[in-house]
């Protein structure tokens, strides 16, 4: 073996050469501070498609974000290829920080969250009035869901040639939901739209709803130029219909910073990840009355102050009966 004194010369010290012939690795990441900014329309199969300066941007997500997912309303930053041509592909190498984000969980007894959409203003719940029946443990769950993720809820109501409205508006009064009544006669012309569109001006709107509401066709009346695929059938047996939106996607409305977000229509809509403790902050009436409940009470129990405060007179009991009603969905199945 051949030894050194103290005094080696660095020429005569031999290094083993790298066979890859690659960079060694480094754990100092660049800070890609010319990255562009985009947004994500919509995800397929790892492969996302984001809006950078106006034009679509097919992209992958960079390695260094590690399990960290992108998902249909994100704000990221976007590097390589930004051309848009075909076959070009950029990469997301950063995801900013949300302001909103909506998840749902497969079910109730489902530790993954999945995140469904990110930094929406707003959560239009679409529910038919009959053909299908409408399912209001689904729509109290989408409540939830909005609630807990910080999205103003809004209430659509298609099919009312079929049936009147009166008993949903009765079962969500006391919750001051704003909401719109449609037909499918109106869905043809431009006035369903057009009353839908007040609420949705300056705002990101997420559409959720399950299978053979009108979810898509409303859509579709809403951005006429980017249609999709519709069902219009409505299994006899089962009442539901039939998934035709398989991937969410962002369309832009007319009115500036206007974004419409078509899901796929939901047979669930699991709650495993909410914390019952936050869904108080959407009752500002109630949220006060709560400062004399025991620790970690869930608002449904003889010892909760929200007794007393409605008792006083300081909110409405329908507003407590609804609280406690959305409350109890997370232990119930929707189809219950």
């Amino acid at each position: 073996m051949r030894r050194y004194g103290k005094h080696t010369d660095e020429d005569d010290i031999r290094s083993r050469p790298n066979r890859k012939g690659n960079r060694p690795r480094t754990n100092i990441r660049p800070k890609h501070e010319d990255a562009a900014e985009g947004l994500v329309l919509t995800v397929d199969r790892g492969r996302l498609t984001c809006l950078v300066d106006g034009r679509s941007v097919v992209a992958m997500k960079a390695r260094e974000l590690g399990r960290k997912a992108a998902v249909v309303g994100d704000r990221v930053a976007l590097v390589g290829d930004l051309s848009g041509t075909k076959d070009s592909l950029a990469r997301i190498v950063r995801i900013e920080e949300r302001t909103s984000v909506l998840r749902r969980t497969a079910d109730d007894d489902d530790p993954y969250e999945r995140v469904v959409v990110a930094n929406a203003d707003q959560l239009a719940i679409v529910t038919a009035l009959a053909d299908p029946e409408p399912r209001p443990r689904l729509i109290d769950r989408c409540l939830v869901a909005a609630y807990d993720g910080g999205l103003e809820p809004l209430l659509v109501m298609t099919k009312s040639d079929l049936a009147p409205p009166d008993k949903l508006l009765e079962l969500y009064g006391a919750l001051d939901i704003p909401y719109v009544v449609t037909s499918r006669e109106e869905l043809e012309s431009s006035d369903a739209a057009d009353r839908v569109r007040e609420h949705l001006d300056g705002r990101v709107t997420a559409f959720v709803g399950h299978s053979g509401v009108g979810k898509t066709t409303l859509v579709n009346a809403l951005v006429p130029k980017d249609r999709r695929r519709t069902t219009g059938h409505v299994n006899a047996v089962t009442g539901r219909g039939r998934h035709t939106t398989t991937s969410a996607l962002a369309l832009p409305l007319q009115h500036a910073d206007s974004w419409v977000i078509d899901t796929p229509g939901v047979r669930s809509f699991g709650l495993a990840h909410i914390d019952p403790s936050r869904v108080i902050h959407a009752f500002p009436d109630l949220e006060p009355g709560t400062e004399g409940c025991p620790r970690a009470c869930s608002h449904d129990e003889p010892d909760c102050a929200l007794d007393a405060w409605v008792a006083e007179g300081q909110a409405d009991p329908a507003r407590l009966y609804s609280l406690r009603r959305l409350l109890a969905t997370r232990e119930r199945r929707e189809g219950d």
